[in-house]
């Protein structure tokens, strides 16, 4: 049985997870600093312009996940356990969807372009920040699942509304840095 949360628990995981979003945003703002200063200094191909087209509903299906988090946060809330179940699980759905979306891109990237992390500085920098964002999406698809199946479990009370919507928070962040990533990759570095 799970212990209840204190008060005091949930203000400290607040206080934590406010934290680590801001140590992962500094990591983050180096690598896209990297990718700009980088941008067109690559010497041979294939370059941004030739290889990158939008992924325009990867980038739906992750941007649209942050309603859907939004939505079973409120619907765990309330007390609605099935809301709850339904959409964590698409929000689980729209992520996993962007991760698969990526690793079609980097198929494309690899096997057709020849493009990889040592191919020259483009491939060094997009697979980094790309890859880096990836990872996260990974880490928070693994953790929205495993309370996903505590949610299916019953294992939920209204007592964990506040971290669930910590871990929310997360999942909100790492929506946040696409935008970034997308702009600065697919926008500006193309």
């Amino acid at each position: 049985m799970m212990a209840e949360p204190s008060e005091h628990g949930a203000a400290r995981g607040k206080v934590g997870m406010a934290c680590m979003i801001l140590a992962e945003s500094t990591l983050f703002a180096i690598f896209v600093v990297a990718y700009l200063f980088y941008i067109g200094k690559s010497l041979s191909g294939p370059y941004p312009k030739d290889v990158l087209d939008l992924p325009l509903w990867a980038s739906a299906a992750l941007l649209s996940s942050s309603i859907t988090i939004t939505l079973a946060v409120r619907a765990l809330r309330r007390g609605a356990q099935g809301g709850f179940a339904l959409w964590w699980g698409l929000t689980i759905a729209l992520g996993a969807f962007f991760l698969g979306a990526t690793a079609i891109e980097w198929k494309g990237l690899i096997y057709d372009h020849n493009l990889t992390i040592w191919t020259n500085l483009f491939g060094t920098t997009y697979f980094t920040l790309v890859g880096f964002h990836a990872g996260h999406v990974t880490v928070g698809l693994l953790l929205l699942s495993l309370t996903l199946v505590f949610g299916l479990r019953g294992a939920l009370r209204g007592s964990h509304v506040e971290r669930v919507e910590v871990l929310s928070w997360y999942w909100h962040f790492v929506d946040a840095v696409w935008i970034v990533v997308f702009t600065v990759v697919y926008v500006v570095g193309r």
